[in-house]
Order: C-alpha cells, then structure tokens, then sequence
C-alpha cells in the first residue's frame, strides 16, 4: 500500500503577519467523525499497515525518528493527538500519516533527503493531515448514509477500519483516507511550515527536498503524479518565512548522517505477506428483538443538537460526533460481508451536499437514494412537510425488505437545512413492529434541540 505523497503550492492564507499570534493556521473541516474516533480508525489502520509492511526494527533509527516526530507533535499547530513514528523498509520515496496520529516513513524517503530538517519538513507535512482531519474529513464528505450504521458497529465490538472497508473506504489504492484533495495538501504544506518554525526547522528545506524530487524525476516523481506541482513552492515558501517572527532556525539533533548511513546499509525488504480480513461476522436469518422502547426517556446531546431516546435503548456514537445510532444491542448485527446492519432504532447524522448551498428537496432525494441503494427492494412510498423546532422539514417514508427474517422494514427519514449540512434522522422497525413504535418515533422527533436555536 502506497500513498503518492502529493505536496501543492504553499498557500498563503494570510497576510501581513508580523507576530505569531497574528496567523492564521488552517482548521479541520466537516467531519462526522469524532477526534476519539480518528484514534480508534488510526489505530486499527496501523495494525494493518504492520501487518502488510516491514516496519524497521533497528533500535538506533526507530529513537531517531520518534525523537524529530516528538519534537514537531509539541508544536502547538500539531494538535493533540497520540503520534507515532516508525519507519518501513521500503526504498519508495515515500511517507503517509493515518488517522489519529500513525505516521511512517519509508526508507527510501531518508536516503533522499540531504539533511534532517528536509526529513522533518516531510514528518510535518503528514503530522498537518492528522492535526487537520483531512482523512476523516474525507471519509465524511462521501456522503455515506451508512456511516452511523458503521460507527455503531465499531462501539457494539466490531472494526471500524473492517466496517469502512466494507463501504468502499479502505487503504488500497487511491483510498479517501490516504489521498487528498489539492486544497488539502496546500493547508498541509502551509501548516507544515508553522510546525517546522515551532521546532527549530527552517521551513524553506521543506520546498527545497520537494522541488528537489520534482527535478529528480524517475523515483521522486512518484509524489508527483497524482496531483502535478503547480510550482513556486520554494517562492511561496520564502514569503511565508518571511512574513513569521525572526528567529534562528537550524535545529539538528546531530544523527542525521548515522541514521542515514543504517539506511543505506539495510538489507532489502522482505516479500511482504498477510491481507487483513474482518473476521468479525454474523450469520444471517435474526429473529426481531424483544426490546420494545421504553415510555421513560434520557437524553443524548452532541455539539450540534440534542435527541431524547427511550432508556432501554443505546446511544452508539461520540458526543463530540454529529453522527449516532440509537437502539437496541440486540438489532445491531454484522452480514456475512462485514457490514453493519441496523434492523431496529434511530440513526441521526448530517448529509453534506455537493455545494455550499442546501437544497431540501434535492438533497433529501439524494439522501434518499443512498439509504435506498443499500437496501434490497426499497420502495419510496409517500413524502410530506413538516416542521421540526420550528423549521421546514421533509418527511419520506420508505419500505425495503428487513434484515429480520420474512419481514418488511419501514424507514422514516426526516430531514432540515440546517447550517452544518442537511440534519436527518433515520427511523427504522420491522412492519410488525411500526404500529407499536411510531409514537415513541413521533416522541423523539419532537425532542430535537438544535444548538443555537
């Protein structure tokens, strides 16, 4: 698995900066993903990549690296993550942070560097992607329906890289969480620069070993050729540096050439084994739960509104995600393709539309097609306004066939514009069940809370 490592021009995204407490670093964009989400997905990610990889177990270069990558994470543009450093033997000029933190660094990428701070320049560049979310941030933007179906699972004991994997997001080739958007890659760059600067680094190397790779052609082109360099990096760079604080860059631990010269030596990496395979799987043919909602309630809140549920059920989800799914353990099952079913309870999330401006029937249709191609036989059966705190809102009602054995389901979405994206809740029961479980549906919906309103 390899991410073609693509660095964009250096984006100014402020001007006339004359102290550090005038700039402006980037911010993480939408994310459905909470940042203790990031860290399970990350972890689980890097498992793999261990697994598929040969991570480098050689005392001297492994402290060498963790020593620059712990020195860069204290930066306060770093974020507050669990970084870890490792190196894998492969000669790629090559390097790819995961979520949450996981970062690696290819052998191959050393060798290429002519000094330690274009080596950290690199380590930057993927630390920004982390402290920025971009992975995450993709993943969220796909407009996956069935991510709080995903994010349940992963809280119930499955694996949330397994479940991703399942929606066509995993770490092959040209994977969401691996390859990132142009804009993406400048605010890295950018970000990048302020976490050299923190540390001692002189920012420019970080232009000069990519504008080297560039020149270099062959083996360092790999970075290159997915997203071309639109170039003056090395300029834009210079102009960044200028407009910080002065201060005497040439921080250098002093190991640079002893861990260079490991590298050089090292043998030839091993074919490399083993696929990951969620082994986490249900058989099908469940009977529907004898869990009936409760007429008492609680109440979940996240950053961006708030829901009352029945207390015998379970909230699967992050307060600090917009994503959760309410229902019972017992209606939350994995197919025998690793995915997360839900047959019995609430989903509530935040669909993202293609543009800035929200549309509530055209993005309600869109929503509705996705939950649709994911269920066998869906049927729209009838839609009507209605209004929640207040707000225009659209309900839909659809049937598809139950994850229950000889069952129909019956899913009603309810949807409202609302500043982060479109809100939607999903309410979903087998047909047996609708008559009993409508009420407390209507109970709920009538306890949305959006903060700010």
């Amino acid at each position: 698995m390899q991410r073609k490592l693509y660095v964009g021009v250096f984006a100014l995204l402020t001007a006339a900066l004359t102290a550090w407490g005038d700039i402006k670093p980037p911010k993480p964009g939408f994310n459905l993903f909470s940042r203790d989400q990031d860290i399970q997905l990350g972890r689980e990610a890097a498992a793999q990549v261990q697994r598929q990889m040969q991570v480098v177990h050689n005392p001297e270069l492994e402290n060498y690296i963790k020593t620059i990558g712990q020195r860069l994470a204290r930066s306060q543009y770093a974020g507050n993550y669990p970084y870890t450093f490792q190196v894998v033997n492969d000669p790629n000029i090559n390097a790819f942070s995961l979520p949450g933190g996981p970062t690696f660094v290819n052998t191959g990428l050393i060798a290429a560097a002519d000094n330690e701070a274009q080596l950290a320049g690199v380590l930057a560049h993927e630390i920004s992607h982390v402290a920025l979310r971009h992975a995450t941030n993709q993943a969220s933007k796909q407009n996956l329906i069935a991510l709080p179906a995903m994010i349940a699972g992963s809280m119930a004991g499955g694996s949330m890289l397994g479940s991703l994997a399942q929606l066509g997001i995993g770490l092959g080739a040209n994977s969401v969480l691996l390859k990132f958007s142009r804009s993406a890659e400048s605010q890295a760059d950018y970000n990048g620069a302020l976490i050299m600067g923190d540390a001692g680094y002189n920012p420019i190397e970080m232009a000069r070993f990519f504008e080297k790779l560039e020149a270099k052609g062959g083996n360092g082109s790999q970075f290159f050729s997915d997203h071309p360099n639109p170039g003056n990096r090395v300029r834009a760079v210079t102009e960044e540096v200028q407009q910080m604080p002065r201060q005497n860059y040439g921080f250098q631990t002093g190991e640079f050439e002893r861990a260079k010269d490991i590298v050089l030596h090292m043998p030839a990496a091993k074919q490399l084994r083993g696929t990951y395979q969620d082994q986490h799987t249900q058989g099908g043919g469940p009977q529907v739960p004898d869990i009936r909602p409760s007429r008492r309630f609680r109440q979940y809140s996240t950053e961006a509104y708030s829901i009352s549920y029945p207390e015998n059920w379970q909230p699967f989800g992050d307060q600090n995600s917009p994503a959760v799914t309410i229902a019972p353990r017992a209606a939350l099952f994995q197919d025998q393709q690793g995915g997360v079913q839900i047959g019995y309870g609430v989903m509530a999330s935040y669909y993202l539309p293609q543009d800035d401006r929200i549309d509530l029937r055209r993005d309600t249709e869109a929503l509705v097609q996705q939950l649709a191609q994911g269920n066998s036989g869906a049927r729209v059966q009838n839609q009507q306004q209605t209004n929640v705190q207040g707000q225009q809102a659209l309900v839909t009602t659809m049937t598809s066939r139950s994850v229950y054995q000889g069952e129909t389901e019956v899913d009603t979405i309810v949807t409202v514009p609302r500043p982060e994206g479109l809100f939607y809740l999903v309410f979903i029961a087998p047909n047996s069940e609708w008559r009993d479980v409508e009420p407390m549906f209507q109970e709920m919906l009538r306890t949305v809370r959006f903060r700010g309103q």
